[in-house]
């Protein structure tokens, strides 16, 4: 008998099914720094509310098994959003610092069936320039990578640093990165390296580079800025309104 064929004693076991990739958006800030009357990532902007754009680019990866949203407790913005993304799961768990969104938003994934083995592509909601094309491209770079990584920056400008009001000194800025999102990492691992870290990180890379791990830095753009200011608003304005009513390319 032919150790090979499917009903052989000999036969292998079957593989394990394929990593799946999930998104997870936490979307339980206040947006304390914009100026904005409310959270920032329901003021309008390009004529809906800047988390829909954040989804829209999402629902166009077809790869994606999922996406979900973490809010905050009460929350009821997506009980009546405009019906115009794909589906998305919601998950009122928002804690009081991202970590804690991220992490109890993962613990949400598995409960609603996915594996600590599958792959999580994490992203601010405020961050409503991403597009497809950009989260595909992560995904290409860090779907055979051991660690994962995040789409980044390389930065463009001089860096001082500042003592005082004064500049100090002129950093090096040749090895120098402006850390964005989405960030991919396997749940397990990330869920790990959060635990471990606590509360203090401020995105997911940082709390697997504590864990002694070099996360893949993958090449991003300068539109996929964080909305964080109020004259954010309007250059995320004009860059949605020059790409069109029906372009998230």
């Amino acid at each position: 008998m032919n150790p090979d064929t499917p009903n052989s004693p000999l036969s292998t076991a079957a593989a394990p099914p394929a990593p799946r990739l999930w998104a997870l958006i936490p979307c339980a800030g206040t947006g304390s720094r914009s100026g904005a009357n409310g959270p920032k990532q329901y003021q309008h902007v390009a004529g809906q509310p800047m988390v829909l754009h954040t989804l829209a680019a999402f629902g166009a990866v077809p790869r994606l098994a999922g996406v979900l949203v973490v809010v905050s407790a009460g929350d009821t913005f997506f009980d009546t959003a405009p019906a115009t993304v794909a589906p998305v799961l919601i998950a009122t768990c928002g804690g009081s610092t991202r970590a804690s969104s991220v992490f109890n938003g993962l613990n949400a994934l598995l409960e609603r069936g996915a594996a600590l083995a599958d792959w999580v592509l994490v992203h601010d909601a405020a961050r409503c320039l991403i597009t497809p094309t950009q989260i595909d491209a992560l995904i290409d770079a860090c779907s055979s990578d051991p660690v994962g990584g995040l789409l980044a920056l390389k930065l463009p400008d001089t860096l001082k640093r500042e003592a005082g009001g004064r500049v100090a000194q002129t950093v090096e800025r040749a090895d120098k990165w402006l850390a964005q999102t989405p960030q991919m990492f396997r749940i397990g691992a990330l869920m790990d390296a959060l635990k471990a870290a606590g509360d203090a990180v401020t995105d997911e890379s940082s709390a697997m580079e504590l864990a002694g791990q070099a996360p893949l830095l993958v090449e991003g753009s300068a539109q996929n800025f964080k909305v964080t200011y109020p004259q954010d608003f309007a250059l995320a304005q004009a860059v949605l309104g020059a790409r069109g009513p029906n372009s998230i390319s």
